[in-house]
């Protein structure tokens, strides 16, 4: 009993920052309407920024810095400083991004959120010395003995700091004047400013609070959770997960929930060390609790979850069928296969690389683009493909190409798995799901080292009536063969894909995404029509990851992880996600494509990838919705009416 109780109390220090994540979701939802994927993300700033202060005396700020000392800062005014430093980088959040977005569609609103959760991350191990560095101790080190377990007194501070930072929240929006006109503007935003109210700086006051908030408690965690260059950003999920149970109403609830995740989460760690626990179980099971809270939340509470007006009308972005297919995939044929011939090395990979994650990105276009139903799980998919491609191709010795059909037929269940809750909820909150989802196949299955060894999954190379296709031959590092075998593949898949969303199937994609009850009222099953969109989108990432595989030999957690399928999702809206077109610019600039070879071996700006893919999503998401596909669509009509 005392050993339970000792792991109750080490949950609280996690538990305490999801308590604060998830009061703080649920506190901009009513200011804004905006579920802040970036929160966990704002919490990782403000712990580097301390620990810099503390170990050099330096002020680090997105650009830029300012040595305030030439000694290390003194504890508590580097924790002042680093809440006044996150509270500023949320209010710049506010201004530049979510403001000039609040009568936008949801999906421009999660992808800007996602791109600067992505944006916060990659400037951490670029602005700081990541390597080795510890967060100094800042709360008390004494202990105390509870029914017989010893209890560490910060463990209690941090528990009571995320319970008085939710009553604050919730006093602040209950009590006070500010507070109350900021839940007058999220019952009608329209009708808050046409009684004089200020929606947009109420809702700077909530990020400054929130962003505040949120530094604090990880700033006094981060000694006992460790500096961890991305971890914190993960930390939403639990906080979006504690948020949605409390049905995006009650703070209080949303802190306490939070707080139980943290604690679930330490006694699965002390059960995990009990003789009889699966193997499989013994990692990542803890991280998967938030994915199957998420689905608890928003399928059995999901109805009563409340929806914010915003101020005008929110359309996504148009959806435009290419008018003339053939000479646009004879072009594109030629264009792959001179890429191909005249290119050797490291750029042929990257051209081999672009044409794979074209076919991924055209899964996110599938389901996000035409049929409206926001996924962050492309690559979680594609790793299913992958990681029982390598299962497959070891041990059980099916041959190529009936190895990526069964893969990508597996891939396509897990993607049905994942997208029933799009039955019941849609929007922001599937983005939610599906981010959960990602995370939980990703730690679960790819880095759980009882199904996936550390030195990763080994694939036999692929061969066709005696046709050697392997992707490397000696020193050639891509063969010709497998670059036509993935030219022939992704070209077959995609011409499928522009005759199905030409038929019947497109048109029922799009009377959905439109208006899911007129939808129905036309006899359209839309239950149906939305699992169909999950299987084919995950059936086509799940060819993708086997191609993946094929082309890198061997397989590792690394290969599928979130960021990366997050990057993905950057690309395909930067590229044009309702467009054919769309998927292919996507390609070109997706990770280790053509793009990424120029930055890494000509410009060598490689370190700055992720960086500059989360700026363009999130200006493309503020400035041109449609994408590089649709902007240049409408300039060549606008010429032409000219």
């Amino acid at each position: 009993m005392d050993q339970l109780l000792l792991f109750v109390t080490l949950g609280f220090a996690g538990g305490a920052v999801y308590a604060v994540i998830a009061a703080s979701i649920v506190s901009l939802h009513a200011a804004t309407g905006v579920l802040n994927f970036a929160q966990g993300s704002l919490a990782l700033w403000g712990v580097w920024v301390v620990a810099e202060l503390r170990r050099s005396g330096t002020l680090v700020l997105p650009v830029g810095s300012i040595g305030l000392s030439p000694e290390p800062i003194a504890a508590w005014p580097a924790v002042a400083l680093g809440v006044l430093s996150v509270a500023g980088l949320a209010l710049a959040a506010h201004w530049l991004v979510f403001r000039p977005l609040r009568a936008a569609p949801s999906l421009a609103r999660v992808v800007a959120s996602v791109g600067l959760m992505l944006a916060i991350a990659s400037l951490v191990p670029l602005r700081f010395a990541t390597e080795g560095a510890l967060a100094p101790a800042l709360l008390t080190d004494r202990t105390v003995t509870v029914a017989g377990a010893i209890v560490n007194v910060s463990d209690l501070i941090l528990l009571a700091t995320a319970l008085i930072i939710a009553g604050a929240l919730s006093a602040y929006l209950r009590f006070t004047r500010w507070g109350v006109a900021t839940r007058a503007g999220a019952e009608n935003e329209l009708a808050a400013r046409l009684t004089g109210l200020a929606p947009d700086r109420l809702a700077a006051v909530m990020w400054v609070l929130t962003g505040a908030a949120t530094a604090l408690v990880a700033v006094l965690a981060a000694p006992t959770l460790g500096l961890d260059p991305i971890g914190y950003m993960f930390y939403v999920l639990p906080g979006l997960a504690a948020a949605l149970l409390a049905r995006l109403t009650s703070i209080i609830v949303a802190c306490l929930a939070g707080l139980a995740i943290g604690v679930l989460q330490s006694i699965i760690l002390l059960l995990s060390t009990s003789d009889g626990w699966p193997a499989w179980a013994q990692a990542g099971l803890g991280e998967a609790v938030p994915f199957v809270l998420v689905v608890f939340a928003l399928v059995v509470l999901g109805k009563s979850i409340p929806a914010r007006d915003a101020p005008g009308p929110a359309r996504m972005p148009a959806v435009v069928l290419p008018t003339r297919p053939w000479p646009a995939a004879a072009a594109l044929l030629i264009g792959a296969v001179l890429a191909i011939g005249l290119t050797s090395g490291s750029w042929r990979f990257g051209v081999v690389t672009s044409i794979i994650m074209a076919l991924i990105a055209l899964s996110l276009v599938v389901l996000t683009g035409y049929l409206g139903q926001i996924s962050l799980a492309s690559m979680a998919f594609a790793g299913s493909g992958g990681f029982l491609l390598s299962r497959i191709t070891m041990t059980w010795d099916i041959p190529f190409p009936l190895a990526i059909l069964f893969a990508a037929g597996v891939a396509t269940l897990v993607g049905v798995v994942v997208g029933l809750p799009a039955l019941r909820v849609r929007g922001a909150q599937l983005a939610v799901v599906t981010l959960a989802g990602a995370v939980a196949v990703q730690q679960l299955a790819f880095a759980n080292p009882a199904l996936t060894p550390f030195e990763g999954n080994l694939i036999h190379g692929p061969t066709l009536f005696g046709w050697d296709l392997a992707v490397r031959s000696g020193t050639d590092l891509t063969t010709t063969a497998f670059a036509a075998t993935v030219v022939v593949i992704v070209g077959a898949l995609a011409i499928a894909v522009v005759r199905l969303l030409a038929g019947r199937t497109g048109q029922s994609f799009l009377a959905v995404r439109s208006n899911e009850r007129a939808a129905a009222s036309a006899g359209i099953n839309v239950a149906q029509v939305k699992l169909a969109g999950f299987a084919l989108s995950a059936f086509l990432a799940g060819v993708g990851g086997c191609l993946i595989g094929y082309s890198r030999s061997q397989l590792s957690a690394e290969s599928f992880n979130v960021v990366v399928g997050l990057s993905v999702l950057c690309m395909a809206y930067v590229g044009g996600i309702t467009r054919i077109s769309g998927a292919l610019i996507a390609g070109l600039i997706a990770p280790l494509g053509v793009v990424y070879t120029l930055f890494n071996s000509t410009l060598d700006l490689g370190r700055y990838y992720t960086l500059i893919a989360a700026c363009a999503l999130v200006l493309t998401a503020v400035l041109n919705p449609a994408g590089l596909a649709g902007a240049t669509t409408g300039k060549l009509r606008r010429e032409v009416a000219l």
